[in-house]
């Protein structure tokens, strides 16, 4: 089984245990939110694209509420998991383009409860996660207000971005991608000029 459809499975079985309801670290989002966006992402090619292009949003936005009002949960539950049908380009970028995708909304699901510690991860999903955060850093970290360095805590520059005074970000792949995508819980580390860290942690980062 592929990393991404590990990853897939784990962030069912998660949202499956805290139910429809569960706050997510997605803006309100609740965990049927999440479920009904990855549905939309995969299987609705006429409204997927309105993830990533600002003009589209609105229609992706009435797409998704209408799947999340119209699908019961467990059918929800059931397409996530089943992955990209076969008519998706997702079929065959899933162990590619998934990766990240189903890593960070697991967390999501995870990091909004009261109580949650990193999970500890193998190998191969550690450089699964590490080999996504070159490209991820180049979409969402491109107008840093700083040259932010991801850097792993053996001391290896995962990805570079942005302009300005030099600021190392260090943490553990997963831990990197969760920062670059804006979410606040990253277990990460700053170092660099006082007001160049702050630049960076206030500013806005994600798709």
């Amino acid at each position: 089984m592929s990393i991404a459809r590990r990853e897939r499975a784990a962030l069912v079985d998660t949202m499956r245990a805290v139910g429809p309801d569960a706050p997510t670290l997605c803006e309100g989002w609740d965990t049927r939110d999440l479920a009904a966006h990855l549905v939309v992402r995969e299987r609705r090619l006429d409204a997927a694209p309105g993830i990533l292009v600002p003009k589209l949003a609105g229609y992706t936005a009435r797409v998704q509420q209408q799947v999340r009002a119209s699908t019961d949960w467990a059918e929800l539950l059931h397409q996530v998991a089943a992955g990209p049908p076969l008519y998706s380009p997702f079929i065959l970028l899933d162990p590619l383009v998934n990766v990240a995708e189903m890593f960070i909304h697991h967390e999501d699901v995870r990091r909004a409860g009261p109580a949650w510690e990193p999970r500890v991860l193998d190998e191969q999903t550690t450089a699964s996660l590490a080999r996504q955060v070159s490209s991820f850093a180049r979409m969402t970290l491109s107008k840093a207000p700083a040259a932010v360095s991801l850097t792993n805590p053996a001391g290896k520059v995962l990805a570079t971005a942005g302009k300005g005074a030099p600021v190392t970000v260090t943490g553990d792949p997963g831990e990197l991608l969760l920062f670059a995508a804006g979410r606040e819980p990253a277990r990460v580390t700053f170092d660099g000029d006082a007001e160049a860290v702050a630049a960076v942690r206030a500013s806005r980062r994600g798709l």
